[in-house]
């Protein structure tokens, strides 16, 4: 059972760490994870042992409480028990309370003025003894009263070398040194640095969730003759609810009324609007352009397309990339190994005769205030989330930062065929008699023969024949999956379907060499002919296959049920490096699982699989693949609940752009890995022989953990093509 948590006040990176380790070492708990970038709090738990709401958020809060004062700890996205019954959803916004933020942020900045005024003053008038020691105490505690009150409560809570912590020994140490003037200066300098690295990670949040800011706010339901504003959780399938123009579609339906253009580039991210009319499909997320539609509810609110987005895109954040999880383990050890490394600075160069313990106490300060991994714990998981955010802006839905990461070593990508490089927009191309068989006897007794299944080449078939099916001619029914089907019409024993299926029984064919799928008919034993179907390939196959060769894709490749000579045909028509042809649905398993142990022993375990597909029979082979890639509008709910990442508007441009996007967040990361390892090391260095000043070892804390942040925000206005 997943249960979800948001932690509202919790801004320090490295208490986020703390708090998911020791709520994921609850009994109850199976796996914790927290997404600095949403705040949210994912739980998989024991659904037996786990307590109830109210008691889980007591416990819950007591440990957040006990590591980070003051953070609200309130359950997200769960149905309230009043209205549960009638389907609303009560969801707990991960939005920020901007009334109760803006007026922290202000009362901070004033203070940062008056401790400023106060020490520009001091620094230039001139004021005796012992007044300036007065103004300096009251500069100081003016700027840092709140850093020293909350290491106050963390010492009593038996936490230390926290930040807090850390600067209250470093800036009453200075004072001890009568050091004054630094004490007060390097405090205001870290609350400034706190204030713009606070202000820089709420923007980061804004930002991406600006991206999905497309959850619809009501729905107006038609009632008889009257129209009332709902919400959208309480709309019924088959219901009609009216949207006017400039109004988000709220869920989705079938157009029964009204032709509108609508702009869809929240889902998919394209600009250009499309015309939607009667009897089209419309997915919530939309925006209505400029004429009123009415629309009739065909899937309830929770397994509506902008449900689905929003669901996944932030579920994303629990499933963090190695690079994440690594750095969050790096953390836990690096804090420890630092303030004994401090500890070693303070006592055993001035026991060793190398100077006095002042100095060295000093040094051993600064060491510990440079030590922080806020930089990499903040920006990191800011990194990833505004990847998956941008990639979500392109139509693109990446369900963990851990399949975006995996995208970087792609180096083979395997297509599905049919509805994935083609349209599945199959027409009957050609029809070829035999044995006296008309054109048009052919094709009714193939529409016959086909005419109980719902396959897209049988529905070509049926397209095709002009007349009605009389269904009382047919007695009997079978279907061979992979195959074709038999049929008993008029007494006869009709077969339709592939080469495969004719020989299995026992059927002659003549030598056909058709470039599209071929269906063979037989009557009571006899060939009569058969139709050529084909199926349009989408617009820009062989331009993105170009573009992934382009990025660093060593093998493009295609599964596919079709004949041997139809896979050929495209595979050179749209430059693919291989194919393997006349699969049957359990067969792409195996051809995978083959392909991959190839693939494997030649390249290494490093080189990733990605597998593009769109039916129900290319989700065994989506959820095998280490990145599996499925087309989402068009796609069923099977293969995009199988994925890794979905693509909105079917375009396999889209693939590549996902890749780029994933490989410009890998250098962001790898960026501010080195940014905040390199200054904190360096600086580090120069503590230890007595050459850094506390103003550099803040800048080191909160000035590299600004800039990493910004670093880490500039993915967000990256335009990908």
């Amino acid at each position: 059972m997943t249960r979800r948590f948001l932690l509202k006040g919790l801004d320090c990176a490295s208490c986020a760490a703390k708090i998911e380790k020791k709520i994921g070492e609850l009994d109850f708990v199976e796996e914790a994870s927290y997404s600095f970038a949403n705040g949210l709090l994912t739980l998989e738990l024991d659904e037996g042992a786990s307590p109830a709401g109210d008691e889980m958020i007591k416990m819950l809060s007591g440990i957040v409480d006990s590591i980070e004062h003051g953070v609200v700890v309130r359950e997200y996205g769960r149905k309230s028990s009043a209205n549960a019954s009638e389907g609303q959803v009560t969801v707990e916004s991960s939005e920020d309370d901007t009334d109760e933020d803006a007026g922290k942020a202000r009362r901070r900045y004033y203070k940062i003025a008056a401790g400023a005024g106060l020490l520009i003053v001091l620094n230039t008038a001139s004021i005796s003894w012992p007044y300036d020691i007065t103004v300096y105490v009251f500069a100081y505690l003016l700027a840092g009263s709140g850093v020293l009150l909350k290491a106050a409560k963390d010492i009593a809570r038996g936490k230390l070398f926290d930040e807090n912590f850390l600067m209250s020994i470093a800036t009453l140490g200075a004072f001890m040194l009568g050091e004054y003037s630094e004490a007060v200066g390097v405090m205001l300098f870290y609350q400034i640095g706190e204030a713009f690295q606070s202000h820089a990670v709420n923007n980061s949040r804004r930002s991406i969730k600006e991206i999905l800011n497309i959850r619809p706010k009501y729905a107006n339901l038609k009632r008889d003759d009257r129209v009332e504003s709902v919400d959208p959780g309480s709309v019924n399938v088959g219901e009609i609810i009216v949207v006017r123009p400039g109004e988000r579609v709220p869920l989705d339906g079938e157009v029964v009324s009204g032709s509108s253009m609508a702009d869809t580039s929240a889902l998919t991210g394209e600009p250009v609007p499309r015309r939607v009319s009667k009897g089209d499909m419309i997915l919530s997320g939309f925006i209505n352009k400029d004429s009123m539609l009415e629309v009739k509810v065909s899937k309830e609110f929770e397994d509506s397309a902008v449900s689905r987005i929003l669901h996944m895109v932030e579920n994303a954040g629990a499933r963090k990339a190695p690079t994440e999880q690594f750095i969050t383990k790096f953390s836990r050890y690096y804090t420890p190994f630092v303030v004994a490394a401090a500890a070693v600075i303070a006592i055993i160069p001035p026991l060793a005769g190398f100077g006095g313990f002042s100095e060295w106490i000093r040094r051993s300060l600064i060491f510990l205030v440079i030590s922080c991994p806020c930089a990499l714990v903040v920006s990191i998981p800011l990194g990833f989330f505004g990847g998956i955010g941008t990639a979500s802006r392109n139509g693109i839905l990446v369900k963990g930062g851990n399949y975006l990461e995996a995208l970087n070593y792609v180096g083979t990508v395997v297509f599905d065929k049919t509805g994935t490089l083609t349209k599945g927009n199959f027409e009957v191309a050609k029809v070829v008699p035999f044995s006296g068989t008309s054109k048009e006897e052919l094709v009714e007794t193939a529409a016959r023969a086909e005419s109980h299944s719902n396959h897209p080449i049988a529905e070509s078939i049926k397209r095709a024949y002009d007349g009605e099916v009389d269904m009382k001619s047919i007695t009997e029914y079978s279907e061979n999956p992979g195959h074709g089907v038999a049929a008993t019409i008029d007494g006869r024993t009709v077969l339709a379907g592939n080469s495969k299926h004719m020989a299995l029984n026992g059927i002659m064919l003549p030598m056909v060499l058709e470039s599209g799928t071929t269906v063979h008919v037989s009557s009571d034993g006899r060939y009569i002919g058969y139709i050529v179907i084909e199926d349009e390939l989408k617009s820009g196959a062989h331009d993105s296959v170009a573009k992934l060769k382009a990025i660093g894709v060593e093998n493009v490749m295609m599964f596919t049920g079709d004949r041997t000579s139809t896979a050929e045909a495209v595979a050179g028509e749209i430059g693919l490096d291989g194919f393997r042809a006349e699969l049957l649905p359990n067969g792409k398993v195996e051809a995978f699982e083959s392909l991959s142990e190839d693939i494997k022993n030649a390249a290494g375990k490093k080189s990733k699989i990605a597998f593009v597909g769109d039916g129900i029979n290319d989700a065994p082979v989506l959820a095998r693949s280490d990145v599996g890639i499925s087309m989402g509008a068009l796609g069923s709910d099977a293969a995009i609940e199988a994925a890794d990442i979905v693509i909105m508007d079917d375009k396999i441009s889209k693939i590549s752009t996902a890749i780029s996007i994933a490989k410009y967040t890998k250098r962001i990361v790898l960026q501010n890995i080195i940014l905040a390892l390199g200054v904190k090391g360096a600086v580090m260095l120069l503590g230890v022989f007595g050459l850094a000043t506390m103003w550099m070892a803040v800048f080191a804390d909160v000035g590299v953990a600004l800039l990493a942040i910004f670093n880490s925000a500039r993915i967000l206005g990256r335009k990908f093509a």
